[in-house]
């Protein structure tokens, strides 16, 4: 007969994941504003750059891919870019710039006033994230960051940050649920934004 082992790993992984999305319940506040924001902004034609490194850019992809297609309901698609998917420009301006301009390039050259630069790190750390936060907010847009624990510099640079402790899985599981609830915010606001601009 076969025994059933200890599952301690599994345990204190979820443990850590658990203790994370305790702070992220604290932050959904924030969440849900920069929900209707977005769905303010993006309802008015601006558009929505979003970038990560690794896992991080997957779940700045998800949130894209989100807002292009649909969360929850069927709706118009809005524009919203994910920079580290645009693997010529990233080739390219790593090769002539170096790394730490991949994504400050690129917001550079899309990001208008009134867009939203949103950057993902588990660290918080990553220096070309830092550099697109700065060009970001040079060229008018307003950024936000999904860190791990602060203080870090990604948050520094940001206009608003929500900074989530734990370590990097923790941090990277709750920020894909943290894109949800953007997600969610967004479309619940948006038949109010237009409905708004229809009275108007």
């Amino acid at each position: 007969m076969s025994r059933v082992l200890p599952d301690p790993i599994g345990r204190v992984h979820i443990d850590e994941l658990t203790a994370t999305l305790s702070v992220l319940r604290r932050k959904t506040g924030t969440l849900g504003r920069w929900g209707e924001v977005l769905a303010e902004r993006l309802g008015g034609g601006a558009r929505l750059l979003a970038a990560g490194n690794g896992g991080s850019a997957a779940e700045a992809q998800h949130l894209t891919a989100e807002l292009v297609g649909r969360f929850h309901d069927d709706r118009r698609p809005f524009s919203a870019i994910a920079l580290h998917a645009e693997s010529s420009s990233m080739t390219a301006i790593g090769n002539d710039y170096g790394y730490e301009q991949v994504f400050a390039r690129q917001v550079t050259a899309h990001a208008r006033p009134g867009d939203l630069v949103l950057l993902l790190s588990t660290s918080g750390r990553s220096p070309n994230l830092v550099r697109a936060a700065e060009a970001a907010r040079s060229a008018g847009a307003r950024v936000w960051a999904l860190t791990g624990p602060g203080p870090n510099p990604l948050a520094d640079a940001a206009d608003e940050a929500v900074e989530l402790p734990g370590s990097t899985c923790s941090v990277q599981e709750a920020q894909l649920v943290a894109v949800h609830v953007i997600c969610a915010a967004f479309e619940a606001a948006l038949s109010e934004v237009d409905s708004d601009r229809r009275a108007s």
